[in-house]
């Protein structure tokens, strides 16, 4: 099950916005530029119609919108300067999920969808920018359609800002078909198109796309005078007669008009009231909150009072001593609370002070290692001339970079035009660790810590909004230099996962239940151990990494495994294999685990003893349209024994968060699988120095799975070896840029 931790994360990202823009002046009639503005589904448009227009690389915005037949709750996000995202859930007002009481109650029928916009031109003097998109890919079928918009702009000094828009719509943009599908001329199967819903959704259908019905529509949306206030005109392309509403609950859907008239007033900065009138009878309100992630900044730069960005000045006081002198504890607890250094070794040599240490406090190495040799320039005798810091990570060496410390004394005193911390800096490709004893060691080998934690599900039939709300404990303890003792253990306060009432589907396809007994495992127990394991970690040569663990290894798996990963220092890429032994652990039980496939039903089956692996493939693109990007490929074995693909994509912005999807493509059929027809996930991964007032290079991680599905589940694994040789080509620790 995905696991969150309860930080405010929207409150904060939107409240960043109002920080940034609380000292900009706005006069009521002052000229305004036009903004993009969020439509009824999500995404950047009019109301029903979408426009041609991007929001700004990074823009981000949830919106809720409401009318007397649906409810549309989504996320947009413009992931690239020619890309839009958008994710929604959308609940049909008049429809319940199924006509079982039993299963799912007065739920309402929920359908998932996600929307993609790709910019084909860029707006010029002469050109209106023009983008091509797909609406609800993947979905049910409820709101599927496709569209070319081009949208171009009109500025006046007297009268405001105008946005023109002229784009042609298939499927649900072009129900009404107002005139000829275009495509019929080039083939008879574009004439027809499958108008049905899916029962399990998930699969992407591109059999319908650009078929059947198409129609014009357009619309003006004006950017008055008055700062706030921003109106919209639209003539829509559906004319309803399809929808869901009607089709399956007779709820008259009637189009009195295909002219919609729409009113967005800004709150703030970022936010939008959202108020329209539709189909020529139809009151919908909505709201939109937004920020952007490429410019969150870290809070605790924004402080004037702030020391967090300054090393120490240098003041040489200690340079005459004798190096049986050396206040070691001094240095050790400065080099942790300053430049946020921990669990140090010391090793002197002739003329260079070796510091291998965990860096846990700054994502930017240069502010660490400026404020560390400042302390040891301070603290050392004057024939100590460099300093060599080795960066750790579970004990095992992964970055080394020596300080000139009289190059840095020139730094640290501008004794040159430009100086830069850089120039004092000097990357090694050797980090092995020293063979000689430490002069003087802090190891830390215990270490705890605890924090909220939520399970969530959004979209079941039982319920729209699944909860766990618990604390979660984290310990550890370091048996040697290589071997770690590790275990999680999580209090469960609050939550209504007993509603989640999955059963095996009727027609008699059965997979093992690896992830379906989300209810066994989280509302029956009150407290269990999350994992308890031994992991050893290990470096051959330069490029090579590997962990060796056993016990149990998440919520639902007890086994044994090992993790291997070649990764090269600077490289854009890197090649892991991880294999593993499992065994379910059972729900009532602390340490137990399930002894047959049928121990915990005859006629449901369990993993009571499997295998799962895969080989996996980083990736870093270089190109210039693909900028701050990663690719994950694995293919392998999965839980449940299906045997497949996963790709994992993510972009990160200038703040430092990161946005990701992830699908599973195994040789399990879509009706094996159930609803949804094959695993597929979000994730949002934000760096706690934009959520917090102090610098912490830590990051909190959300994860959305929009089902529980057997399919396509890949095993939790407590440490990963790409995350933890991060150093070699920060990603998640990759400073921010400003």
């Amino acid at each position: 099950m995905p696991k969150y931790y309860l930080i405010p994360l929207a409150s904060t990202l939107f409240s960043q916005h109002l920080i940034a823009s609380e000292n900009h002046t706005s006069y009521p009639f002052e000229p305004h530029t036009l903004k993009v503005s969020q439509m009824d589904f999500g995404g950047v448009g009019l109301m029903q119609m979408p426009t041609g227009r991007m929001a700004k690389e990074g823009e981000f915005s949830f919106n809720y919108t409401q009318n007397s037949e649906y409810e549309f709750y989504s996320f947009s996000l413009q992931l690239m300067p020619w890309f839009e995202s958008t994710i929604r859930y959308t609940e049909v007002q008049d429809l319940l999920f199924s006509n079982s009481e039993v299963f799912s109650g007065d739920t309402k029928f929920a359908d998932k969808g996600v929307d993609a916009k790709i910019r084909l031109f860029k707006e010029t003097n002469w050109l209106p920018e023009t983008s091509i998109g797909l609406r609800d890919i993947g979905g049910t079928g409820l709101f599927d359609g496709e569209f070319i918009a081009a949208t171009k702009r009109l500025a006046t000094d007297n009268y405001g800002q105008f946005d023109f828009t002229l784009g042609l719509g298939w499927g649900y943009l072009g129900q009404s078909g107002n005139i000829s599908n275009p495509l019929c001329s080039y083939s008879d199967s574009y004439c027809n198109r499958d108008s049905s819903f899916s029962d399990n959704g998930g699969t992407i259908d591109s059999q319908r796309w650009f078929k059947g019905n198409s129609a014009l529509f357009g619309g003006i949306e004006y950017q008055t005078l008055y700062a706030p206030l921003r109106l919209k005109l639209e003539y829509d392309g559906n004319d309803y007669s399809q929808d869901a509403p009607l089709t399956s609950g007779n709820v008259s859907m009637i189009q009195d008009s295909p002219w919609n008239f729409g009113v967005v007033y800004g709150l703030s900065d970022y936010a939008d009231a959202r108020f329209s009138y539709e189909r020529g009878n139809t009151v919908t309100l909505g709201i939109s909150l937004s920020t952007n992630f490429n410019k969150n900044k870290q809070l605790y730069k924004n402080r004037s009072f702030s020391q967090d960005l300054q090393a120490p000045n240098l003041n040489h006081t200690q340079n005459n001593i004798d190096t049986n002198e050396i206040d070691w504890e001094s240095i050790d607890s400065q080099l942790a609370d300053i430049a946020g250094y921990n669990e140090n070794e010391f090793y002197l040599e002739d003329s260079t002070l070796t510091l291998v240490a965990e860096q846990k406090k700054y994502r930017n190495r240069f502010i660490a290692q400026d404020k560390a040799s400042s302390i040891l320039s301070n603290e050392l005798p004057e024939d100590i001339n460099d300093f060599l810091i080795i960066e750790k990570v579970k004990n095992i060496p992964v970055k080394s970079s020596i300080v000139s410390r009289d190059k840095h004394a020139d730094y640290a005193e501008v004794n040159y035009i430009n100086p830069r911390i850089q120039d004092a800096i000097t990357d090694l490709d050797n980090n092995n660790l020293p063979s000689s004893n430490p002069s003087y060691t802090n190891d830390q080998n215990f270490n705890y810590g605890f924090g909220p934690g939520l399970t969530q599900t959004l979209g079941s039939a039982e319920d729209f909004y699944l909860y766990s709300i618990g604390i979660e404990l984290d310990v550890s303890y370091w048996l040697s230099s290589n071997w770690q003792l590790e275990s999680s253990f999580y209090l469960n306060l609050l939550d209504n996962y007993d509603k989640f009432n999955y059963t095996v589907p009727s027609d008699g396809t059965s997979n093992p239940r690896v992830r379906t007994l989300a209810r066994e495992y989280i509302h029956d127990n009150q407290a269990y151990i999350n994992s308890l394991q031994l992991s050893n970690f290990q470096k051959y040569n330069q490029d090579w990494y590997q962990q060796f663990y056993f016990g149990y290894l998440e919520q639902m798996f007890a086994g044994v495994g090992s993790e291997v990963l070649y990764r090269q220092k600077g490289a854009n890429w890197a090649l892991g294999l991880d294999w593993n032994l499992v065994s379910q652990r059972e729900p009532d039980s602390w340490l137990g685990t399930f002894n047959s496939p049928w121990e915990y039903s005859s006629t449901e089956e369990v993993l009571s003893q499997g295998t799962t692996g895969h080989a996996s493939v980083y990736y870093r693109p270089e190109w210039g349209f693909l900028q701050d990007t990663l690719f994950q490929l694995d293919y392998g074995k999965f839980l449940a024994g299906d045997i497949g693909f996963q790709l994992d994509f993510s972009k990160q912005f200038n703040s430092g968060i990161i946005v990701g999807a992830y699908a599973s493509k195994t040789d399990m059929s879509a009706e094996e699988f159930g609803e949804g027809s094959f695993t597929k996930g979000f994730y949002f991964t934000v760096p706690f120095d934009i959520l917090t007032i102090k610098p912490n290079s830590s990051r909190a991680n959300f994860e959305w799975q929009p089902l529980t599905r057997d399919g396509g589940q890949k095993l939790n694994k407590k440490n990963n070896l790409f995350q933890m040789t991060d150093q070699l080509n920060p990603w998640y620790q990759k400073p921010v840029k400003e």
